[in-house]
């Protein structure tokens, strides 16, 4: 049986992640288009473009580089690998406000994408033909710009109270999407994190820091296989 509190956390993300935050502003230049985390520019180095919505952005924190995708960055940096991590979180972002948003980014070069979408998608309860279809062709702009980037999808869940077919279905679009497309799949991005008071802010819904590093963890133990091969 799934605890309260996660079934709370889950509801409250689609009310929080739909409002804007100006903790938020660091990740984008003002009319929502990305900032890498690393300002400077360096040609020697590979992009990751992380591609999502708040969780993405590291909504409520103190800053960007407390958001996941930061944190990753340092442990790229650590490892002295040549990738920059860009920021592409947008709060409230669904598949289908991605899919017409992902043109913008590609003008950028992009060598790996890592794909996190769909969670405010589950919470409005859009049909999840729906968000296949967005996400699929999101996928599909990336490969057809870039063949060669490398493809990295971040697994998300909706409660129990959504309906079981419906929270089973949901539950299947990203290993399914991610098998479809060879790409290397995080089952659950909020794995150890999602419904733990401790590692959430005060909404019990977004990510502290300490909480963020946990997801990036998850996230780093799926990644750090394809930069390996790179």
């Amino acid at each position: 049986m799934v605890p309260k509190i996660l079934v709370v956390f889950f509801l409250g993300v689609l009310f929080a992640a739909c409002g804007g935050n100006k903790k938020q502003e660091a990740a984008t230049d003002g009319n929502g288009s990305a900032k890498p985390t690393d300002t400077a520019v360096d040609f020697h180095k590979k992009n990751i473009l992380f591609f999502g919505n708040s969780l993405t952005a590291g909504y409520g924190l103190d800053d960007v580089s407390q958001a996941f995708p930061s944190v990753v960055q340092n442990k790229i940096d650590s490892l002295k690998l040549p990738y920059k991590v860009i920021n592409a979180g947008n709060s409230g972002e669904t598949s289908s406000g991605g899919n017409g948003r992902i043109d913008w980014l590609l003008k950028q070069p992009v060598d790996v994408f890592v794909l996190e979408l769909g969670a405010n998608d589950g919470l409005r309860g859009i049909p999840i033909k729906e968000t296949v279809k967005n996400l699929q062709a999101i996928v599909d702009k990336v490969k057809a710009k870039y063949p060669a980037c490398k493809l990295v999808m971040l697994g998300m869940q909706v409660p129990p109270n959504m309906g079981a077919d419906y929270a089973n279905g949901f539950k299947g679009v990203f290993p399914q999407l991610a098998a479809k497309n060879n790409m290397a799949l995080v089952p659950f991005l909020l794995d150890g994190v999602g419904g733990n008071p401790a590692l959430n802010q005060a909404d019990g819904i977004h990510p502290t820091a300490e909480g963020a590093k946990i997801v990036a963890d998850n996230v780093w133990k799926v990644l750090k296989t394809t930069l390996d091969g790179r």
